[in-house]
Parts: C-alpha cells; sequence; structure tokens
C-alpha cells in the first residue's frame, strides 16, 4: 500500500500540477508525516510533498518526519507562497473542519493576491476522513502495540483492587504502568467507576472506596507512535448477586453477538441493533450510548456502531464494540474490544479476558 501523503495526493491531485493540498491542523499534520508539532502544515504538490516547519521543530522534523521533505521559514506566508509558485500551482484544497474562520479568510486573502485559489469545500476534509477509516497493515500493527500495552495494564491492576483502594488511586496506577511500559501517553482519561458510579458510563475516577460486591468497570487506552487503543473491562470484588450475575451475562452476550455478526457489507447502524436488541429485550432503556467508534490516529475516528451511521463495514476499519447496562444509583457493567473488519468477517485486537472476574 502507498503512503499516506501518495494515497491523498493520488486521489486529489492525480499529477495535475496546478492543485495542491495544504493540511493545517495538528493531528493530520501528524498523520501523514508521523511528525508531532503544534505549528507549521504540510503542502503537497503534484511533485513534491514539504512539510513548513519553524526554528522550533526544523531539525527534529529533519531526522524523523516521513514522507515529505522539510522545510524551515521565518515568516510561514511567504515560504507557502513561495513554494506554490514554484510549482504553478493555481488552486490549494484545505481543511475547513479544522480552519478557524479567521484563518479561512486570511488564506483566501492571501491565495488571491499571488493568483491562487483556496478551495474551502469539504473536499480534503472528505478525502481525508475516507482514507483514515481503512487501516493500512502497519497502522493496525500500531495499534495492536498500543493495545498490547493496555492488557498488560489489565492483568497488572487486578491485584491493586482491594477494599478501601480510591477510584483515584487505580486510574493513577494504571496510567503510571502505560507510561512506565512505553506508552507515549494515555489514549485518554483513564475511567475507573466502582459500585453506584459505574451508573455514569463517562464517571471521572474519584475518592469513592471499591467496596465487597461492587462492580468496577475501567475504561482505558495507551497511545504509541501516534495510535491508540481502547479496551473496557468490568470486574467484581467478592462475589456478586444473582442480579448482578444475570446484567454482565447479558452484557458479554451482546458484545460477543457483535464479533460474530460483523462482516464487510454490513451497515454500521444494523451492528448497533445486534447489540441493543439484546440489552432492550431485558434491561430497556439502560443502553444508552452508541455500541461502538473508529479508532486509530485519534481515540474517536470514523466510522460508528451508531442507530445515525449508515457506513458499510469495509477490510481495515477498526471500531470499538462495547455495549453496557447502567443501572442508576446502584452500578454499571460496560465490556470492549476493538474489533479489525476483515475480508470474511472481523477480529478483536483486544486479548484481555471477558469472563466475569471476582476478585
Amino acid at each position: 500500500m502507498k503512503n499516506p501523503v501518495e494515497r491523498i495526493a493520488e486521489k486529489l491531485i492525480a499529477g495535475d500540477s496546478q492543485k495542491a493540498i495544504m493540511v493545517y491542523s495538528e493531528r493530520n499534520r501528524r498523520y501523514f508525516t508521523e511528525f508531532p508539532s503544534d505549528a507549521g502544515a504540510l503542502l503537497i504538490t503534484a511533485e513534491e510533498a514539504y512539510l513548513l516547519q519553524d526554528f522550533r521543530y526544523e531539525e527534529a522534523a529533519s531526522y524523523t518526519a516521513k514522507n515529505c521533505t522539510v522545510v524551515g521559514f521565518k515568516d510561514f506566508k511567504e515560504k507557502l507562497c513561495e513554494l506554490l509558485e514554484k510549482h504553478g500551482v493555481k488552486q490549494v484544497y484545505m481543511e475547513i473542519n479544522k480552519l478557524s474562520v479567521a484563518d479561512a479568510r486570511t488564506f483566501e486573502k492571501l491565495f488571491q493576491e499571488h493568483g491562487m485559489e483556496a478551495i474551502l469545500d469539504d473536499t480534503l476534509d472528505k478525502a481525508i476522513k475516507d482514507q483514515r477509516m481503512i487501516k493500512s497493515p502497519e497502522e493496525v500493527a500500531k495499534i495492536e502495540a498500543a493495545q498490547a500495552i493496555t492488557d498488560a495494564a489489565f492483568e497488572h491492576i487486578l491485584p491493586f483492587i482491594k477494599e478501601g483502594v480510591t477510584e483515584r488511586e487505580l486510574a493513577l496506577e494504571i496510567e503510571f504502568f502505560m507510561r512506565n511500559n512505553g506508552a507515549e501517553a494515555v489514549a485518554f482519561d483513564v475511567i475507573v467507576a466502582a459500585g453506584k458510579n459505574g451508573s455514569q458510563c463517562h464517571a471521572v475516577p474519584s475518592a469513592n472506596k471499591v467496596q465487597k460486591g461492587d462492580f468496577i468497570t475501567m475504561d482505558t487506552g495507551a497511545m504509541l507512535d501516534g495510535y491508540h487503543s481502547d479496551m473496557t473491562r468490568t470486574v467484581a470484588l467478592g462475589h456478586v448477586s444473582d442480579e448482578q450475575r444475570e446484567v454482565y451475562e447479558t452484557v458479554l452476550q451482546a458484545q460477543l453477538a457483535v464479533i460474530d455478526a460483523v462482516k464487510p457489507g454490513m451497515l454500521c447502524c444494523d451492528v448497533d441493533k445486534i447489540a441493543r436488541d439484546i440489552i432492550e429485550k431485558d434491561y430497556p432503556g439502560t443502553f444508552g450510548h452508541g455500541l461502538g467508534h473508529g479508532v486509530g490516529f485519534e481515540i474517536h475516528e470514523w466510522p460508528a456502531f451508531s442507530h445515525r451511521d449508515q457506513t458499510p463495514c469495509a477490510p481495515g476499519m477498526v471500531i470499538t464494540d462495547e455495549p453496557g447496562i447502567y443501572v442508576p444509583a446502584k452500578y454499571g457493567v460496560r465490556i470492549e474490544d476493538m474489533l479489525l473488519v476483515t475480508e470474511d468477517g472481523c477480529r478483536s485486537l483486544t486479548k484481555s479476558p471477558k469472563e466475569l472476574i471476582e476478585l
């Protein structure tokens, strides 16, 4: 598979020297070049791709940026126009979803002054979205490496779950372990919710102490080489009631049914319905969020397993499968894997056990 810069250039420029692409947003710049910086731009022409960086990042970018030539500048607009004129560019595709209104107007005026047109429609945004939805084998490998750290963190944290430990202490231990074992950062703020806090699907870890009979839901993920992982497991401290066990088994049934059903061509909204129908049958109104979301260079990408998303599943997509049941002021259960859509179905990138663990 061609590198990300070649793929986007082939789709939008197709060898036309009068067209260019400017990637201005931090996240997309890193996606295309693998270099993180909070300033600059990636300019893609028919002949060459340039990563424009100021003095703060120029040297580092020259060592590590990929798929481009690094160009330093003192005056960004001056250097940008110099390169555009060098290649005879007349039209520049821009990311309207990532540009402020002020920046869009500034670039539009700048290009007009140099006899060029800023294309301020959704052409580039849509092309980037479509490209990022389908992960290359190299991208999948990076997601799996991030998930390996997350799986290890889950195994590591289980002995720490004891009566009296707080949600915040568990969250900090998970984050420390992941960073200490190679993670660039956590993929998102770690969620640990015990007992009645578990009914809040995005609860913030607090001083709440774990007690016997509690469900403890842990939503965790690592970031590695810019790619994210996302996993949720719910465990119990001590034995749970029959009611709790039935809830857990219902969520697990829904989660596994999705893995059995996903295949290329299946609409994302229909995948959501599989899990939702199982939960709604016995626990109506307790599963209020979408079934899953794309994961990759960002923690929430495209597409989504949601009743609103009619995107067909396609090989290379990585989407979470995370049904849950939330009983207000009592407890909650969520089980989450990342699924890679394959040519004939899907496979989970998540290795941690899903059977109910009673510590």
